[in-house]
């Protein structure tokens, strides 16, 4: 084929050619308008499942943590005509507490349902008692009626406070997964634990409710534990507004979704939704009432749902409470006529008599604030500890559990072939033709994403056919694997060109082409509602591999990841079957907390494991992890190769390994594989 003069330099450092990418779209928030998808059936299952996943990721529940004795304290007890009041504290993990009071019924046989009673944010929590909200006017009431209900307080709230500030919490902690939305999310989850504990509880009718931020924690509780047979968030779903405080905003949670999402994964469990004319839920009969009710009608349960309005300002008012009354009468007590289910007065007791700690001190095991992550920590390491696989048969079942949350953590979407498209970009420059090889500019995306991934592919002219290909990524984008003066591809391109491999070098998110973006990480609670850069990035690369990896003329893919590009890369390639993977480890220290937070301020990536979860799914591929240094640790990794039999197939070099014996060893036959 006639050689063309073009010069090759000109597809890498060009920069008058940029790429447009939706992705750096300004960043969406908690005010962004939501539209809530028209899901079928079969959509909505899949996304179910995956929303419950993804719920739990976010707020640290996965690897859920060896269960502990609650130790629950009960003491106290205020007696009234027809109920009783007492104060509670108990132990969701070890030394920390979840405080607050309890109320039953007497002059009743039970056993009786149970009500979990989150407060939200008055000034007063859960001893709050004001025309606009009373959480111990609806306890008493709900005692009377014949439940027995557990209002406890938020984190930071009243005794609570003498445990941790309720704005705990940053960008160190959301790296475990620890959260001040997640430690409420424990409190709730042990509050039906302790619940079901008490012998006048019948443990098949629990039900749930709170207004506000009690909201919150209502319709997140009620996603991810279907012990909660009814429930009744008050003035809070929304599709203006999801939540305007640190504990309704845990990282990754409302990834790709809303609160309209997470309040429809009631269905069809019986979900009450109450709203008001003054606050973000003015809309709610013709906009996040519909929404939801879609996902009902898919189960044929629209009885099962339904919606009252209160004229007023932001409440759990009494009007609002005889509601959720009428509701819980119906679906808890099998009440046809619930229309005598209203409020009766009632009298609060003093703060001493309700607060937990008002006259005597914590326990002396309770975690101080500066405590917790520490605690929270070690538990986590154990649980991982606990799941390496020591065999192919517990390899598979941690691959399935953990799996799921690394890709819950660093927001993946696995494409198929389908959905991967790979085009030649408006302005590209022509395909290249230089001796016996050929350069092409292209750019790789998804359907219906509006990603852009510009790159160029590498091939031998005359094209051989199902030629092997390998996928290279230097963290400054590929301009920098060209030589800038000579228009000529570094040499390891050079040399896999010429072992009959194609060749394919891209610019992941903000580097190479990508031009500046409006997107904004400065924006309140950025990583509740997006992917961080480095999650991009590593999303980027997976799609890449994807395309090749499925498609039928391709024989086998390599991935090779330069510098920081190979952290990228290893954790991106668990979630294919490509074949060989290269690694830079960049001396990262994968044990600092510190060195996430500047290069993979990814959340919960620590909780679930990071990169040994990304090289246990590796395993038993080959792999090839250089310059590690004395910082990046690869024992835990080592083990699961010896233990699933594969140590052959994993190389760890401290040093950086030259080009020459990468592109041997991608070259060689596997069995000439050695492990170092």
């Amino acid at each position: 084929m006639a050689e063309q003069h073009h010069e090759l330099a000109h597809v890498f450092v060009d920069l008058s050619h940029t790429v447009n990418d939706a992705r750096g779209a300004p960043s969406r928030d908690l005010n962004t308008q939501y539209t809530f998808p028209n899901y079928t059936k079969a959509e909505w299952t899949e996304k179910a499942e995956a929303l419950r996943e993804q719920i739990r990721v976010a707020n640290g529940l996965v690897p859920k943590h060896e269960p502990t004795p609650l130790n629950a304290q009960i003491f106290g007890k205020i007696e009234h005509k027809d109920y009783t009041v007492e104060k509670v504290h108990f132990e969701p993990f070890p030394g920390f507490l979840t405080t607050g009071n309890l109320y039953r019924p007497t002059g009743k046989t039970g056993p009786f349902p149970a009500i979990v009673s989150p407060h939200g944010h008055w000034e007063r929590g859960r001893i709050e008692d004001i025309e606009r909200g009373s959480i111990p006017a609806r306890c008493i009431n709900f005692a009377k009626q014949g439940y027995v209900i557990f209002a406890y307080d938020m984190i930071g709230y009243n005794d609570s406070a003498k445990q941790l500030e309720h704005r705990f919490g940053g960008t160190r902690e959301a790296l475990w997964g620890l959260s001040a939305m997640g430690l409420q999310l424990q409190n709730g989850i042990s509050a039906i634990d302790f619940l079901q504990s008490l012998p006048d509880v019948d443990k098949e009718r629990i039900g749930c409710t709170g207004a506000s931020g009690g909201g919150s924690q209502t319709f997140i509780l009620t996603a991810v534990d279907e012990r909660i047979k009814v429930s009744a968030p008050v003035n809070m779903i929304s599709a203006t507004m999801q939540g305007g405080c640190l504990c309704e905003n845990a990282p990754n949670l409302r990834l790709d979704a809303s609160n309209l999402e997470i309040g429809a994964l009631m269905a069809p469990r019986p979900l009450l939704l109450v709203s008001c004319t003054g606050d973000w839920t003015s809309n709610t009969p013709t906009v996040e009432y519909p929404a939801i009710r879609s996902i009902y009608t898919h189960f044929g349960a629209e009885d099962k749902i339904h919606q009252v309005q209160v004229d007023a300002e932001h409440n759990y008012n009494k009007e609002s409470r005889e509601a959720v009354y009428a509701w819980f009468a119906k679906w808890l007590l099998g009440v046809e006529d619930t229309s005598a289910y209203k409020e009766v007065p009632y009298q609060v007791e003093s703060d001493d008599d309700l607060l937990v700690f008002s006259d005597r001190d914590l326990p002396s095991h309770a975690l101080k604030q500066d405590d917790i992550l520490p605690t929270w920590t070690k538990l986590s390491q154990d649980e991982i500890d606990k799941r390496k696989p020591t065999n192919e048969d517990e390899h598979q079942t941690f691959r399935e559990e953990m799996g799921r949350a690394l890709q819950h953590s660093l927001g993946l979407h696995i494409p198929n072939s389908d959905e991967v498209t790979l085009t030649e970009p408006e302005g590209a420059f022509p395909t290249t033709y230089h001796a016996d090889f050929s350069a092409q500019h292209i750019v790789i995306g998804r359907n219906g994403i509006g990603d852009v991934i510009p790159a160029v592919l590498f091939r031998t002219e005359p094209l051989v056919g199902h030629d092997p290909v390998v996928v290279i990524v230097h963290p400054e984008g590929k301009e920098k694997l060209i030589n800038a003066e000579t228009g000529q591809p570094l040499p390891l391109i050079k040399e896999l060109i010429n072992s009959d491999r194609k060749v394919l070098i891209i610019d992941v998110f903000e580097t190479g082409e990508h031009g500046e973006y409006e997107r904004s990480e400065d924006t309140s609670y950025f990583t509740t509602y997006n992917r961080t850069t480095a999650a991009l990035r590593i999303q980027d690369i997976l799609t890449t591999l994807m395309y090749f990896s499925t498609r039928g003329d391709v024989s086998d893919v390599s991935l090779i990841g330069i510098g920081e590009a190979g952290l990228w890369a290893l954790l991106a390639a668990g979630f294919t079957n490509i074949k060989n993977i290269v690694v830079d480890a960049a001396e990262f220290d994968n044990n600092s907390d510190d060195a996430f937070l500047k290069t993979l301020p990814i959340p919960s990536l620590r909780k679930v494991g990071d990169f040994r979860t990304a090289g246990a799914l590796i395993a038993p591929r080959n792999l090839i992890i250089h310059n590690t240094g004395d910082t990046f640790k690869t024992t835990w990794i080592e083990d699961v190769y010896r233990n699933v039999s594969a140590e052959e197939n994993l190389i760890v070099r401290k040093e950086q390994m030259a080009e020459a014996e990468i592109l041997g060893r991608l070259v060689e036959p596997i069995d000439q594989f050695e492990h170092q």
